[in-house]
């Protein structure tokens, strides 16, 4: 059936349970599962007027970031070899999530994206966005979303 399934996880409690249902499935065909975590490339302040940060500062960002993702993507690979699945881990800088997401999985060669979903409905979606909506939106490959 899948191959290689991609699990795009943010560290969220809804994102943990999206990983289980991911390496349940991955255990369940005898695929691969592929852990993804997406950081931002660099820390960015949205106000006018306010201190841009130096380069220190920045650096000690993405350094919290990197060790941050690869402690939660450590998880996931754990899990993962107790349900016995064969897994492995990476690590994607972008401010775009979704674009992120769907790039990984196509250089990756998943045949399945597993994500979860807020379930945001409104102004706070329209606010705060859907990644997992533009991932439907423009993947080739199926999508497996979880609530």
């Amino acid at each position: 059936m899948y191959q290689r399934i991609l699990v795009a996880t943010d560290g969220s409690t809804l994102s943990k349970k999206a990983v289980t249902s991911a390496i349940a499935l991955a255990a369940t065909c005898g695929a691969e599962l592929v852990a993804l975590k997406v950081v931002p490339r660099y820390p960015q302040t949205y106000f006018e007027g306010s201190i841009p940060l130096s380069v220190e500062e920045i650096s000690r960002v993405e350094t919290q970031w990197a060790q941050a993702a690869q402690m939660q993507l450590a998880g996931v690979e754990k899990a993962a070899k107790a349900k016995g699945v064969v897994s492995r881990s990476i690590t994607v800088k972008s401010d775009v999530v979704s674009d992120a997401i769907i790039a990984a999985a196509k250089k990756q060669k998943a045949d399945l994206i597993v994500m979860a979903s807020h379930g945001r409905k409104g102004i706070k979606r329209l606010l705060l966005g859907s990644e997992t909506q533009q991932v439907l939106t423009h993947s080739q490959l199926p999508v497996l979303v979880l609530r």
